[in-house]
């Protein structure tokens, strides 16, 4: 052990992680003790914007004091039952949430893996027990550069080698087609296909918006073909665009939403798949579920998450802010430190000239200057501040990134 100072407190943190947890992260070197709003403290007392936001599970900021309200007064209540039992905030979560998306039902689960994992199977079940497709033969048409989790299903269709090497053998029934090329995937569409499964902007794959008429021509494609189109907006939904779904940029409505992250405030997993009664209603008692899916807690939470999203004032801020970010941002392409800015609302990808350093550099530079960001692809980096970010504070942290990248 080290002797107690700040920074061995930082030094003392990381070693112990490094020893005693699985290697699977490469965080950046810092030890977060505290946080609010878009700013978060580590051990040395040192300050940084959060220009991450969890992935955009922080859409509404660090202990937001709303949600932290909510979920203190449901621990004094009732924390979990299980689906063994009703609770008196289930019915009220489902309602809000089916009446948010403009659907009819939801199927509750906890992390958005989770809630991919659940879409699959119910674009399944649909398949054979609603269209008709043979026993067994329910073909599933996917993107390449999709982001959908971890699990050993979902990395079978992923073409991310970090993701999928070594965890064979793979779960079959998938098809991969170019994200935005609609001709292809028009082309992989059958007689057995239940379902197309994409994001509407991949963001794992370096913030990708895909080509203008896009999602709305999968639409027609899958109305037309009677397959199911299931958009992924665990990370895209709920704010982070500048509307609630991404989907709307296209006047685009899904016939399953797969929602997560910001859905739980940042304060506990939740998760859902919210779609029609005619899909959903494939589902029988026994066939599918989860002992915390759709709890007490998640369901308080996510009902105060609800209520801040009707408002339409995140929404807005993220939309307005995000205008702001894409013509900061923009103005560095051309300059030899970026070659591209991509994405929507407060969400963008940076392409950066690998001639100034990697995405893993440049953020670590930037975490020396008090700003969090973090890389992905090699010379990316991926810019989703919390929606309750300052236009002051976003200024500041564009212009560390300024500095960082000497334009």
């Amino acid at each position: 052990m080290t002797n107690g100072d700040p920074v061995s407190r930082t030094q003392d943190a990381i070693a112990a992680a490094e020893a005693h947890s699985a290697h699977n992260y490469h965080p950046l070197p810092v030890v977060v003790a505290t946080a609010e709003g878009a700013w978060m403290t580590d051990v040395e007392g040192r300050r940084y914007l959060d220009l991450l936001a969890g992935y955009s599970a922080l859409n509404f900021g660090h202990g937001n004091r709303r949600l932290i309200e909510a979920a203190k007064a449901q621990l004094d209540r009732v924390t979990l039952t299980s689906r063994a039992f009703h609770h008196d905030r289930f019915a009220d979560f489902c309602t809000q949430l089916a009446e948010f998306c403009g659907m009819e039902a939801v199927l509750p689960m906890n992390t958005g893996a989770e809630a991919v994992e659940t879409a699959v199977k119910t674009a399944r079940k649909w398949g054979y027990r609603v269209k008709g497709v043979p026993d067994g033969a329910a073909r599933i048409v996917v993107a390449a550069g999709n982001f959908h989790g971890r699990t050993t299903t979902v990395v079978s269709f992923s073409t991310d080698p970090e993701a999928r090497e070594d965890h064979g053998p793979y779960t079959p029934g998938f098809d991969v087609v170019p994200y935005g090329d609609l001709e292809a995937l028009a082309a992989a569409v059958t007689d057995e296909t239940v379902a197309v499964l994409l994001e509407p902007i991949q963001g794992e794959a370096g913030v990708l918006v895909p080509p203008p008429g896009y999602l709305a021509g999968v639409r027609e494609l899958t109305r037309e073909r009677d397959v199911l189109l299931v958009a992924d907006e665990i990370q895209s939904g709920l704010g982070r665009t500048g509307r609630s779904f991404a989907c709307e940029h296209e006047g685009v409505v899904p016939d399953m939403y797969l929602l997560g992250k910001a859905l739980g405030g940042g304060v506990v997993p939740v998760s859902a798949v919210v779609s029609s009664a005619r899909v959903l209603g494939v589902h029988r008692p026994g066939e599918h579920g989860s002992t915390f899916g759709g709890n007490p807690l998640a369901c308080a939470v996510a009902l105060e998450v609800l209520a801040m999203l009707r408002t339409g004032e995140y929404q807005q801020r993220a939309a307005e802010l995000g205008d702001h970010l894409h013509r900061e941002l923009n103005l560095l392409v051309g300059t030899g430190a970026v070659r591209e800015v991509r994405g929507r609302g407060l969400w963008a990808g940076v392409d950066l000239d690998p001639a100034r350093g990697t995405g893993r550099e440049v953020s670590e530079r930037l975490m020396a200057r008090g700003v969090l960001v973090k890389d992905t692809h090699g010379s990316t980096i991926r810019i989703a501040p919390p929606l309750v970010i300052s236009k002051e504070d976003l200024d500041w942290g564009l212009e560390q990134l300024r500095e960082v990248l000497a334009v």
